[in-house]
């Protein structure tokens, strides 16, 4: 059995959750996800519990066994307290700021980029430097995150570019014939 899949999801409060021919519904305070499990696996809801079973023992089987129980999970946690990265840019002349529901980074390029958030996801911009993209779908979170990433990955030598808060960036030493 799997480690994962066995474990119950506790469901606190205020989160209800309807399935329906193998689809899944999560409302909590924080809005609404939704997923579709497939046909092997099944769905126990008691007592404030949610309980993930599996309907043989194949390889397929086994491993759609615990993403669901994580899936599922995921969700709960998302729509009750809900899900954020922060970035932090780092380079002379380096930036984001918030244009409408834009975000907007200046990162050594000729031109702004310009980013348009995904349904359900918010950007926060606490400093020039440091940004937060927060949602209630962790996949959208953790997808949007990296493509602001993505627009520029931090460097080995000086460490300018775009990073998470809790990266750490492995310096390479600079020439070998220069000191300093």
């Amino acid at each position: 059995m799997s480690r994962i899949g066995k474990k119950p999801v506790p469901l606190p409060g205020g989160v209800e959750l309807r399935q329906q021919d193998g689809h899944i519904v999560v409302r909590g305070p924080k809005g609404e996800l939704s997923h579709t499990i497939p046909a092997t696996i099944q769905l126990q809801v008691a007592d404030g519990v949610a309980e993930v079973t599996r309907a043989n023992d194949e390889a397929e089987t086994r491993a759609l066994h615990g993403l669901t129980r994580s899936l599922l999970a995921n969700m709960v946690t998302g729509v009750t307290n809900g899900f954020s990265k922060t970035l932090e840019i780092s380079g002379v002349g380096y930036r984001a700021q918030k244009t409408g529901d834009n975000l907007t980074l200046s990162v050594g390029y000729s031109h702004p980029v310009e980013f348009v958030p995904p349904p359900g996801i918010e950007f926060v911009v606490e400093s020039p430097t440091r940004l937060v993209v927060s949602g209630i779908d962790k996949q959208v979170v953790g997808e949007t995150a990296a493509r602001i990433r993505r627009v520029r990955k931090p460097e080995p030598y000086k460490g300018k570019g775009i990073r998470y808060s809790d990266e750490v960036i492995r310096r390479k030493a600079g020439k070998a014939g220069r000191a300093g």
